[in-house]
């Protein structure tokens, strides 16, 4: 695996379904825990046993408190550390389960939980160097990972008040195409597939994933035609691109999210 010219760990994660209420507490003991490492660059400052416990604890919680306590164990050391500003690959793996807590769980559990997930993204998207093996690529950005678990409750959120919106809102900043068909053209290349996220305006560079590898395309990618509302349908113009490099099953993420920590990251 290539990330550009600085190193990324990789985790491999589990991402467990926690669709009702009955199965959150099965979801988080069929987590090994412990067997989640820290972040690259500080691997002590993640705890396992804050992750287990305070997730039960937050799943069962029926109150103000004990929403609060379970929080204050998922974000000192359990999922991620607020005093550092730091997401764990666990935020990951427990996302699922956030989110299973606030479809059923108790409102000020499911507050929590909104909490958690939106400082998990914040922090993550200062920094791409540990990264999470996902069922679409090998060696995710955690941003980019925790933002396809949101997209997947896109109704849940929005249902979710106003921080469920800012949070589906971030989310879509962390774009991602999958590649499904590609086509030489003078110059680069035109590939056809399915964005999901919001792809901004003018021009972006982004990092390609494929067979392993993520590596930066030496190119500049636009959209080539208009969205058609409500369909993931899209076709991208990529400048300096050679179609063997975007053979499906490429997935395309934002260049920015991989951007070392010490270097500002593009507009």
């Amino acid at each position: 695996m290539a990330a550009g010219d600085s190193e990324a760990e990789v985790i491999s994660v589990q991402s467990p379904r926690c669709d009702d209420a009955a199965v959150t507490l099965d979801a988080i003991e069929a987590v090994d825990w412990s067997r989640i490492p820290g972040p690259a660059d500080d691997p002590g400052l993640y705890d396992p046993g804050r992750a287990a416990t305070g997730l039960r604890a937050l799943a069962t919680a029926t109150g103000l408190v004990r929403a609060a306590d379970a929080g204050s164990l998922l974000a000192g050391g359990g999922l991620l550390h607020d005093h550092s500003g730091a997401a764990f690959p666990a935020a990951v793996t427990a996302a699922p389960i956030l989110l299973g807590i606030v479809r059923h769980g108790h409102p000020h559990a499911a507050a929590t939980a909104l909490g958690l997930l939106d400082d998990a993204l914040a922090f993550a998207s200062r920094d791409g160097r540990t990264r999470v093996a996902t069922p679409y690529a090998e060696a995710v950005t955690i941003c980019c990972a925790l933002a396809d678990h949101l997209r997947c409750e896109r109704d849940l959120l929005a249902a979710s008040g106003p921080e469920g919106g800012r949070l589906l809102a971030d989310a879509a900043r962390h774009w991602r195409f999958d590649v499904h068909e590609v086509a030489a053209d003078a110059g680069g290349a035109t590939v056809f597939g399915e964005l999901a996220g919001r792809f901004p305006d003018g021009t972006r560079t982004a990092e390609a994933h494929r067979l392993g590898r993520a590596a930066p395309l030496p190119a500049q990618v636009a959209l080539l035609y208009p969205l058609v509302a409500d369909s993931p349908d899209a076709c991208l113009r990529i400048d300096g691109a050679h179609p063997d490099e975007l053979a499906p099953p490429t997935v395309l993420f934002p260049a920015r999210c991989a951007a070392d920590p010490a270097e500002p990251a593009a507009s």
